[in-house]
């Protein structure tokens, strides 16, 4: 099993459209061989001394697949290739952390 956070800056004040964007290839990843979690998480505002200042314009998604193979086939996926033509102009960067358990 690994697990991958995918940290997504946004264009400035468009964090909702991109989670109505989001929203409508979750069930079609879910679906999807090896795929364990898929989920699109925002910054909650906490007094914990040690978490990072809000950012308005990222959504994290956490995600947990069976293999790196599984992962690499959801790349490529053709609703994945259609979801990246929506977005691109809301997608300021994007950073992945592919993870394994220690």
């Amino acid at each position: 099993m690994i697990c991958v956070i995918a940290t997504i800056r946004l264009a400035e004040g468009r964090r909702d459209d991109f989670l109505a964007e989001f929203g409508k290839i979750v069930p079609d990843v879910l679906a999807e061989n090896g795929c364990l979690a898929y989920q699109p998480m925002v910054d909650l505002p906490t007094e914990v001394g040690a978490q990072v200042p809000q950012r308005p314009d990222v959504v994290t998604v956490v995600e947990r697949w069976e293999s790196v193979e599984a992962l690499e086939a959801h790349l490529m996926a053709p609703h994945m290739l259609e979801y990246r033509k929506r977005v691109r102009e809301l997608v300021a960067e994007s950073s992945l952390a592919i993870l394994e358990p220690a």
